[in-house]
């Protein structure tokens, strides 16, 4: 069978060979080719710039939420070393006695629970107007003064717990004398 078509193609060659492409034909796919080049040129120069711009804007968006979170935030701390260090080993040494008091005193939560929760609160008020006064610290045109506060502060809340500490135990002694 294959040979059959072999000698067909063979004898009548020349009837197929009679169609030729038209020489404006080679030159209309090249121009369509070029065409689709340049499109491809564009498209690329385009998407090149889109995708810079995205990452100009994306750094833009992180640069901006940087200053607004960090800068500000930076500038509201500050410590009371930065303002005296005198005063910040005074400081340090005051929050380490008062967390030892504040220890005792939790040790007492579980024979009076009541007192306990009333002097916790006389205690809190004290340590609000502290916080108070360390934000206030930053903004403060005499920072000297506000730290000054904060020291004295301080020591009354030591006060404060010394007494409560005495309170605790003339409580634990009576109920020592009065339990015989």
């Amino acid at each position: 069978m294959s040979t059959k078509l072999e000698d067909f193609i063979r004898e009548n060659k020349r009837a197929f060979d009679t169609d030729r492409p038209s020489s404006g034909l080679w030159k209309k796919i090249e121009e369509e080719l070029e065409k689709k080049e340049q499109q491809k040129k564009k498209h690329k120069r385009l998407f090149n710039v889109q995708l810079w711009a995205g990452v100009a804007a994306s750094l833009i968006v992180v640069l901006g939420v940087t200053f607004l979170y960090v800068i500000p935030g930076k500038k509201n701390k500050i410590s009371v070393a930065d303002v005296s260090p005198v005063y910040a080993q005074k400081q340090t040494k005051f929050v380490s006695l008062i967390e030892q008091k504040q220890d005792s005193l939790q040790a007492f939560a579980k024979t009076n629970p009541e007192l306990y929760h009333k002097f916790k609160a006389d205690f809190e008020v004290l340590n609000k107007t502290y916080e108070g006064l360390t934000k206030e610290m930053a903004g403060s045109p005499n920072q000297q003064m506000v730290v000054k506060a904060m020291v004295r502060n301080l020591e009354i809340q030591i006060q404060l717990l010394n007494q409560q500490l005495s309170i605790i135990n003339e409580v634990s002694q009576y109920k020592k004398e009065n339990s015989i």
